[in-house]
């Protein structure tokens, strides 16, 4: 079990936040300190598809040029996004009893640990 992200992400924090105020303590990585690697991308597009992986919501892909937007059409070109752009990944990314959750809801949370 495992929580992935950028500290200073509001949404990262909400999330912080309602694991610390339940009590539940669990490894954080943070993506700029730590990293992250082809083979952890590869394993995390096993369960959800590198559209919703890849947080297009977000500043970091506002900020790139269409022309950068426009490669990022499969995958692969995917992947290469996202181990040069840590920030583009949708955060926070959550690893529970072999499942993957992206972003924070508290629903969610509530039932994948039992609160």
């Amino acid at each position: 079990m495992k929580i992935y992200g950028i500290p200073n992400c509001n949404t990262v924090k909400k999330a912080r936040e309602w694991l610390a105020a339940n009590q539940i303590d669990i490894p954080f990585h943070d993506f700029k300190k730590a990293g992250v690697t082809e083979a952890m991308l590869s394993d995390w597009l096993k369960q959800v598809s590198w559209e919703k992986l890849v947080n297009r919501q977000g500043t970091t892909w506002r900020q790139l040029s269409d022309e950068q937007k426009a490669t990022v059409n499969n995958e692969q070109s995917a992947i290469a996004l996202m181990l040069d752009k840590s920030s583009v990944i949708k955060r926070p990314v959550l690893e529970a009893n072999g499942k993957l959750y992206l972003g924070f809801d508290e629903q969610t949370y509530q039932q994948v640990f039992g609160k």
